[in-house]
């Protein structure tokens, strides 16, 4: 959790204001892997040494945001899951399902699984394995005012708009356009209205997202601008892209800063070995 949201969460405790709401996170992991070109499940594939959908659990498992894990599985890959638990301490991982036709439906089957208790839900897709714990709480914490917070970030090239038969029919302002990502997370009653409004209606398998759940019954869902490292694996190309990342967020995290030279008693700075 960043240094900025301690500090809200101590500010809110000090004025008698919740700090915590139980959430449940949904993680979908029930795609079929056509565009891995044959190189298997993309879910189980190896990335530096752990299997991608191990490190988005990971994440998920160590946020304090996260109460609980309900696992949307591919049918056939449901008893990887207690040995992946027990192997990388996954220990809030309530309930392991099988997905459905549709990412839709696959998430509805893990929705009918969350707890009672859960005021918030998180989805997110178990393939976009390079989600951080900032990323997660800095969702949770516009969903927290908002009701409904969206992982996004915004286009950086121009978008044209076509017609029907494959021309450009119009250039669209570029700062109005955001690239949606996961997590997605709702208050709990704002997605029941919106999963429940669209099944009623037959329209849950047009939704291209989520947030286009809420959408489609006025709620306004808050964009929150998270980069562009959270990438989704989906074809071989990805991989490569993830192990750049997670190599150039070692090096990173293995810098730091000279220190400064210890000051003695009496307030001089002592020196280094010469």
């Amino acid at each position: 959790m960043s240094l900025a949201s301690s500090v809200a969460d101590l500010l809110r405790s000090a004025a008698g204001i919740e700090t915590h709401a139980f959430t449940s996170a949904i993680i979908v992991a029930a795609g079929s892997s056509t565009r891995m070109a044959g190189a298997g499940s993309k879910q189980m594939l190896e990335l530096d040494g752990m299997p991608v959908i191990a490190r988005t659990l990971r994440t998920f498992n160590n946020s304090p945001r996260i109460d609980e894990i309900i696992v949307v599985a591919k049918p056939d890959e449901l008893d990887e899951y207690p040995r992946l638990a027990e192997l990388y301490g996954l220990n809030k991982i309530a309930a392991v399902v099988p997905g459905g036709q549709t990412r839709a439906d696959s998430v509805l089957r893990g929705f009918r699984k969350i707890n009672e208790k859960a005021k918030y839900v998180a989805i997110h897709d178990g393939a976009r394995c390079l989600v951080t714990d900032a990323v997660i709480d800095a969702v949770w914490q516009k969903a927290y005012r908002h009701g409904a917070a969206i992982a996004a970030t915004r286009a950086i090239d121009t978008i044209k708009l076509a017609d029907e038969h494959g021309f450009a029919a119009e250039t669209l302002d570029r700062s109005l356009i955001w690239q949606a990502q996961t997590p997605q997370i709702f208050a709990t009653k704002v997605y029941t209205a919106a999963v429940y409004t669209a099944v009623e209606a037959d329209e849950l398998s047009t939704a291209t997202d989520d947030c286009a759940l809420a959408e489609r019954i006025g709620y306004k869902v808050k964009l929150v601008e998270c980069g562009r490292d959270n990438i989704k694996i989906t074809t071989p190309d990805d991989l490569s892209r993830a192990e750049a990342i997670l190599a150039a967020r070692r090096e990173a995290s293995a810098y730091r800063a000279p220190e400064k030279p210890a000051k003695q008693a009496n307030g001089s700075e002592q020196e280094g070995d010469a």
